[in-house]
């Protein structure tokens, strides 16, 4: 073979390379994003990152990436209102969420909103990473459990709102409090979890019990798993 002929044949191969994707991070635990760009260096081009609603918006609309890795619940409004405020003027944006919940209102009300799946924190980073090309293809991309929410979500009901009048007096915070203590998570544990204080997460509970007009967790537990919020 000539060296004309290695040339064109080693240009060959990188042409078949598949291109590094472009990827954008959005959740308010910095050490996570961190972690997150660290595994998945490797696999995709990290262009940037926002720990918030509205930071988000402005740097997606900037940078332009293929997909977006979406936090569900964050302070100032979480996942679903950056899907709201981009999908209409920059559609060509694939969102994945990627999320320590995994509870069906959750990954339903994110995929109504225009996610093209949906994944949780326990994801391996190779798993991540092809989860990432296969959005960024436009295939649809779920946890094994969760597929099953979204198929009976849809199947049922095809076009009501996800919808619970008790359930909506919560902050996303309180909704991330109430399903790990219904999983038996000590007050520790939650706080460790959740990356915040013990006495904010004391806090939580008592806003909890206050809004649903209940006394202990023992019938916060029957009540958030008679919503499959376990």
């Amino acid at each position: 073979m000539t060296m004309a002929e290695q040339s064109t044949e080693h240009l060959d191969q990188a042409d078949a390379r598949p291109e590094r994707l472009r990827v954008f991070l959005v959740d308010d635990h910095a050490m996570f994003r961190a972690g997150v760009r660290a595994e998945l260096g490797a696999h995709v081009e990290v262009v940037g990152e926002a720990s918030t609603v509205a930071e988000a918006v402005t740097r997606i609309a900037a940078v332009g990436p293929d997909v977006v890795l979406l936090d569900v619940h964050m302070p100032d409004g979480g996942g679903r209102a950056v899907l709201e405020a981009m999908r209409r003027t920059h559609p060509q944006v694939k969102f994945l969420a990627l999320s320590v919940s995994d509870a069906a209102e959750d990954v339903i009300g994110l995929i109504r909103a225009g996610a093209r799946g949906y994944v949780t924190k326990t994801i391996s980073p190779d798993e991540l990473a092809a989860a990432i090309r296969r959005v960024a293809d436009g295939d649809a991309v779920f946890s094994p459990r969760l597929a099953g929410f979204v198929l009976d979500a849809f199947a049922a009901r095809p076009d009501a709102p996800v919808a619970d009048p008790e359930l909506d007096q919560l902050t996303n915070r309180e909704r991330e409090v109430l399903r790990l203590l219904a999983r038996g998570y000590a007050y520790k544990e939650i706080a460790k979890e959740l990356f915040i204080s013990i006495k904010t997460v004391e806090t939580h509970v008592s806003n909890v019990l206050r809004k649903l007009q209940m006394s202990n967790r023992y019938e916060l537990s029957r009540w958030a798993a008679d919503r499959r919020l376990v």
